[in-house]
């Protein structure tokens, strides 16, 4: 049975991929405490031991998948990217500028030092900045060096090998600098300074109201008494005469009928209105009208529905300013996600929304069709993947990557996959600009992203899984240590840079080191720390350039190195 099973993943070996993908996935949610290992150590690890079987798999596999997986990349990141380059998020994007150089060039030091040969040297880069996607245009640039086809596979079996090394620490040590010892570089108390920020943000308004005031909404049914201090009032007017937060009156009966009105409507004693508003606001009204039972009247027809911001006029506008708009009426904001790693931004008044926000809003369909029509569009759900502007995305991205310059006899060049990398940066930020067309449903985009990287990742471990054990022993365990320098050197700097060179507010201070790292899982200890969600403002900015830049380095090592 056993050789059965051999022989059969050797003639079959998409199905030693599938197996590598099931096992891996599996190892990279085992949990450790509060460490895992992640799907793509897990799927590396799994590789490598399927590998042991000899298994040979077509590198056009892997091509496929990679070029899939960075456009994904590019795609998620385009709008913070574009942005970050020519908007207010200048200094961040600057910023992790300086903190990817800083990695490559302490990676380019370790390497020399040691002695290490170009793959290990792209390996250790890889593993101790975690950027697994640098592996692939590593790869691209060895088999661009003119080697032989033996000396190509030699150093291409190598980078697996200080890969699997040097990640560990790569991810547990970022996140333990940053959430332990960055904050006592920065000599401050972490939880101190975010919920001041959050004070600041508030504007003025009590802790925690920033929240509170956009969600949690109820519906309830009143009658205005004669002497209600709104009756004789307009519409607009009754629901700007509570002080305590945003109500709105959704529907009005009038001597028994459902009556059409507009924010001019003058409300008389009798009339029963339907009210919106957070419970604190709608208790209020009791002391000037008595609640009923109107199920007609409650049953107002509302939904939830993302919205992406696309306009200008409203991009880079605070909560509080957009909440003040006419078009913001009946619409309560639940959630706002940022990002290719759809992280949570604080609700807070004075939190700025950007081109590329999906805002979670509630309220009813008239007032939703309103408030898209003024951000942006409705990201609806839908299983429909423009392929149309995908496919020929990637092609023309891919012919301007495949230019080759000649640089001192050195063939320079992006790689197909480095143009799929800027042809997803390019689509995306177009789709958040005009999003009529190039459509990647996140399912889709998770689909390109995870699978099309681990799948790259399978055929790489299962290729060097003859050669892994051998590599081991070449390099031998002092590449651990190096890689404890790549990574801990420019997290121990960044956030001292970030203090005293880019003047960045202690609050979203770390956010910004660890988005400038590609780090979501330490950004997510620095919000433990500080007990507050406020250090992922500064996250995405950073994070969408680095993760361009340091993907692209994996190109660049090479070439420094050869």
């Amino acid at each position: 049975m056993v050789d059965w099973i051999v022989t059969t993943l050797r003639d079959h070996p998409e199905l030693a991929i599938f197996l590598t993908l099931g096992i891996g996935y599996w190892l990279g949610n085992l949990k450790f405490g509060k460490f895992s290992l992640g799907a793509v150590t897990g799927v590396l690890l799994a590789g490598i031991l399927i590998g042991q079987l000899d298994i040979e798999i077509s590198s056009q596999v892997k091509s496929v998948f990679f070029i899939m997986f960075l456009f994904a990349v590019g795609y998620g990141v385009g709008p913070q990217f574009v942005r970050g380059i020519a908007a207010d998020g200048l200094p961040q994007a600057l910023f992790a500028v300086v903190i990817s150089v800083l990695c490559l060039l302490c990676a380019y030091i370790a390497v020399r030092v040691a002695g290490y040969d170009i793959g290990f040297g792209a390996g250790l880069y890889a593993g101790a900045t975690t950027i697994s996607a640098s592996i692939g245009l590593a790869t691209d640039a060895i088999n661009g060096l003119g080697k032989s086809a033996d000396e190509a596979k030699t150093l291409l079996g190598q980078i697996p090998v200080a890969y699997a090394i040097t990640y560990l620490f790569g991810t547990v040590g970022t996140g333990m600098i940053l959430s332990i010892l960055g904050p006592r570089l920065l000599r401050v108390d972490l939880a101190e300074e975010c919920a001041r920020y959050e004070k600041e943000m508030s504007g003025g308004m009590p802790s925690g109201s920033g929240a509170s005031a956009w969600h949690q909404i109820e519906m309830r049914a009143f009658r205005l008494s004669e002497g209600s201090a709104v009756v004789g009032k307009r519409v607009s007017e009754a629901e700007q005469s509570y002080s305590a937060g945003r109500i709105f009156i959704e529907g009005v009966r009038r001597d028994g009928k459902l009556i059409e009105f507009d924010d001019n409507e003058l409300l008389q004693a009798g009339d029963v209105v339907a009210v919106s508003g957070r419970r604190e606001s709608i208790i209020q009204i009791e002391a000037s009208a008595t609640e009923v039972e109107d199920r007609e009247l409650l049953d107002v027809p509302a939904e939830k529905v993302d919205v992406v911001v696309t306009r200008k006029t409203c991009a880079g506008k605070t909560i509080m300013e957009l909440a003040g708009e006419s078009f913001s009426r009946g619409v309560y904001l639940s959630k706002i996600t940022r990002g290719a790693t759809s992280v949570d931004i604080p609700i807070l008044p004075k939190t700025v929304i950007d081109r590329g926000d999906i805002l979670t809003l509630i309220g009813t369909r008239k007032h939703t069709d309103a408030v898209v029509a003024a951000l942006g569009y409705a990201d609806r759900a839908t299983d429909a993947t423009d392929m149309i502007w995908v496919g020929l995305a990637i092609v023309l991205g891919g012919l301007v990557g495949a230019v080759t310059i000649p640089v001192a006899g050195v063939p320079i060049t992006l790689s197909t996959s480095g143009g799929a990398l800027i042809a997803g940066i390019v689509l995306g930020w177009l789709r958040g600009v005009h999003p009529t067309f190039g459509r990647v449903p996140s399912g889709a985009l998770w689909m390109m992203n995870s699978v099309g990287l681990n799948v790259f990742i399978a055929v790489v471990g299962i290729a060097s899984g003859p050669s892994f054990i051998a590599g081991v022993q070449e390099v031998g365990f002092g590449i651990f240590f190096w890689g404890i320098f790549v990574t801990a050197v420019p997290m121990l700097l960044a956030p001292l840079i970030g203090k005293y060179l880019f003047k960045f507010d202690p609050a979203i201070n770390l956010g910004c080191c660890g988005g400038a790292r590609t780090s979501t899982a330490s950004v997510a200890m620095v919000g433990d720390v500080a007990k507050s969600s406020i250090p992922m403002l500064g996250y995405t900015v950073p994070y969408a350039v680095s993760n361009t830049l340091l993907t692209l380095w994996g190109l660049v090592i090479v070439l420094l190195l050869s």
